[in-house]
């Protein structure tokens, strides 16, 4: 249903399920990592009236998880790039994951999507940095476009 892309890179499209409208990605040296893009394979789209929330979490073995909500997608913008590269441990707020026992490393971040009304998703405030502009999310896109391109040749 998601996939998940980090530059330089393979495509992830092997989120964990871990619970009927939760879906988790494994990013692993995630210290490396600056843009994170979330998106929908075409395959399943939501249901009418629902979207995808998606968090980060970064790796706390002591403190338990911390998720910051980055953004969402829905069936009218069904991708989106986030910045995680300025984001914090520790700070975050109410997300809907709870407590997990998926097994976590060190330096392995999580990315989550969440299946949520879209009247929930707009009302929500993503955490302070998380959001490219768009003239950003525009050159990104393209030059991930044109990677893609020469790639498949």
């Amino acid at each position: 249903m998601f996939g998940c892309l980090v530059a330089g890179r393979l495509v992830q499209t092997d989120a964990q399920q871990v619970a009927g409208d939760k879906f988790v990605f494994n990013l692993p040296d995630y210290e490396n990592v600056n843009h994170v893009v979330v998106f929908m394979l075409g395959t399943v789209p939501f249901p009418a009236g629902m979207g995808g929330a998606v968090y980060f979490s970064f790796p706390d073995p002591v403190g338990g998880q911390v998720w910051q909500l980055l953004g969402f997608i829905t069936n009218d913008k069904p991708s989106a790039i986030f910045k995680i590269s300025q984001l914090k441990p520790g700070e975050g707020g109410e997300h809907p994951f709870g407590v997990m026992t998926v097994p976590r490393l060190a330096s392995v971040a999580q990315v989550g999507v969440s299946i949520e009304p879209l009247e929930q998703l707009v009302q929500q405030t993503p955490v302070s940095g998380a959001t490219v502009c768009a003239v950003d999310s525009f050159m990104q896109v393209r030059a991930l476009w044109v990677i893609c391109s020469v790639h498949n040749q």
